[in-house]
């Protein structure tokens, strides 16, 4: 007689089994040695009085380094809504678009990729050489509305919008039409079949699936973005590396300086990288990824 298969008389790992694997030698010692080398620099930085910790606590809140942060976060905000906005219209020129649309946004890109932000930085901060004076009214009839000097246009916020944000625009035309293309072609002929208008289809079909692809690139470009800023320093802008640039060239206390303000970019990439996370739960609601394991036989 055949004897019953009884779960609980199973053959199971016991506890001490699976401590003993865990704590194995192989396993525990590069545990071990990591933690003792990370020990080992936190103790050397604690202690250390060439990093001068007490002028990082004196100036970590000082309103001059706070105004700075304040600009950075501004600057980021505004830059990377101008990329958004430009890197969807330019992906939906290359997607959707007639020839001439292709062109000019596949131009765009090619320009805007393909050379340094810094360059364009400096070149918008000294467009007032190329165009010393600027006038607003109807061609061909001397009709004026406004005019003066570049030099009050382009400010170093002017700059610093337009270098960084009609660059971040090129970024992003790629990382939307990555995502747009990563909807299957038959959700457009369903909603076609269906009635749908080309706006309703990418409003309601094609943009919820393709943001699941678009959200993480766009937080890493924010989060890239936000560290990026501290090239504006270089046209005077006030933001938190240059305020801290201002102390430090006064006081001469540079390691300090730049400890204040490598621990607010870590502040603020930390809280994008949280509700990054939580918008990227929100997309993939629903969604699971198919299962690549063959079923096994009964």
């Amino acid at each position: 007689m055949t004897e019953m298969f009884d779960p609980r008389r199973a053959p199971t790992r016991s506890l001490r089994d699976t401590l003993l694997q865990a704590i194995s030698p192989r396993r525990a010692l590069p545990a071990v040695i990591g933690l003792g080398l990370l020990l080992t620099v936190l103790e050397n930085v604690a202690t250390n009085p060439r990093f001068q910790w007490d002028v990082v606590g004196q100036y970590l809140f000082a309103p001059t380094v706070l105004n700075g942060f304040a600009t950075t976060l501004w600057l980021t905000a505004v830059t990377m809504a101008i990329g958004v906005i430009l890197g969807i219209l330019l992906a939906l020129m290359l997607t959707q678009g007639g020839t001439t649309a292709k062109t000019f946004a596949g131009g765009y890109i090619w320009f805007f990729r393909g050379t340094p932000v810094l360059v364009q930085l400096i070149f918008w901060y000294n467009l007032a050489a190329l165009y010393p004076r600027y006038a607003i009214g109807i061609p061909f009839t001397g009709i004026t509305f406004a005019e003066g000097s570049f030099n009050d246009l382009v400010t170093p916020y002017t700059a610093a919008i337009l270098g960084l944000g009609l660059n971040e625009g090129a970024y992003m035309a790629e990382i939307v039409r990555a995502g747009l293309d990563s909807v299957e072609r038959g959700q457009r002929d369903a909603a076609k079949a269906l009635g749908f208008s080309r706006i309703r289809t990418l409003r309601l079909i094609i943009l919820p699936q393709a943001m699941r692809f678009i959200v993480p690139p766009t937080g890493n470009q924010t989060i890239g973005m936000l560290k990026g800023t501290s090239i504006v320093s270089i046209v005077a802008l006030w933001d938190l590396l240059y305020s801290v640039q201002t102390i430090y060239s006064r006081t001469f206390q540079t390691i300090p300086m730049l400890i204040v303000a490598s621990i607010w970019y870590l502040v603020a990439t930390s809280v994008l990288t949280l509700i990054q996370s939580r918008i990227e739960r929100h997309y993939n609601r629903g969604y699971r990824p198919r299962s690549t394991d063959a079923e096994a036989p009964r």
